[in-house]
């Protein structure tokens, strides 16, 4: 493994990163909508995934299965994003217009702030992408769990969406909280995919010398997840739409991790 070839793409993506976010910034300050924030960072972790297989210096089968699994991944979510909250949405994501009614005046200032956060963010996050395929070696039994795992996760989120998607298109289920399929065992069912796939990544790279850091990925992820810009805004959210039927499904569905519904408490 060449590391002044390992640290000089992950320099040089992570300046084109954060020259992309700007440019995305000035868009979104003209259109006083941040949502398409959401939209490229999926697409700068399928592109980064892309440009790590074709760029960097390991075995030719772990490079493609790294642009074809990051790739895929990237670019499937960052569709859906476009379509959902951008094409589809009437006005700015409810996290964003919470943000800028917080920040007031200094709106522009601090969405440029965390624009370039968001893009270095999918840089540092691309880093088992660099490992796995920077690694000499393929076809270990870890490569196969990985590739396991990521199929998993990979068709559970796909199916999560599509199962909230559809939920939604039904008149009949407005102000009601979707419970159907993989929704009735978490609550964010999407969530605990996208993680899944994070430790694929993280398996893949473990054919890499010090591979074994970028468990930092799905470590980091689960944490934002739980804690900061996945569950919380999420649920805050649902609480004010949808209030005591979305404080029911609270009660009696897991969370995160999917597991068997609770009954609903005796009222």
């Amino acid at each position: 493994m060449n590391w002044s070839s390992f640290w000089g793409l992950l320099g040089i993506q992570t300046v084109i990163c954060m020259l992309l976010v700007g440019l995305l910034w000035v868009h979104a300050t003209r259109k006083r909508d941040a949502s398409s924030i959401d939209v490229a960072w999926s697409a700068l972790l399928g592109m980064l995934a892309v440009w790590d297989a074709l760029a960097a210096d390991g075995d030719a089968v772990r490079r493609a299965t790294v642009g074809l699994l990051g790739g895929l991944w990237g670019f499937r979510l960052a569709l859906h994003l476009l379509v959902d909250r951008v094409l589809k949405a009437r006005e700015e994501d409810g996290r964003y217009q919470e943000l800028r009614r917080r920040w007031g005046r200094h709106a522009a200032r601090n969405f440029f702030i965390f624009f370039q956060a968001q893009g270095i963010l999918a840089a540092a996050l691309s880093i088992p992408f660099l490992f796995a395929a920077s690694a000499p070696a393929h076809a270990s039994w870890i490569e196969y769990a990985a590739a396991v795992l990521w199929i998993i996760a990979f068709s559970g989120e796909t199916l999560a969406d599509r199962q909230l998607a559809a939920w939604k298109r039904n008149p009949a289920n407005k102000g009601r909280t979707c419970r159907a399929g993989l929704w009735r065992y978490s609550r964010h069912p999407n969530y605990f995919c996208e993680w899944l796939m994070w430790c694929a990544y993280a398996l893949l790279a473990l054919g890499a010398p010090w591979g074994w850091t970028a468990v930092f990925a799905p470590a980091l992820m689960l944490y934002l997840i739980l804690f900061v810009t996945g569950i919380p805004p999420t649920e805050e959210r649902a609480l004010r739409s949808r209030g005591d039927d979305y404080r029911r499904y609270q009660a009696t569905t897991s969370a995160f991790f999917p597991w068997f519904p609770k009954d609903e408490p005796a009222t």
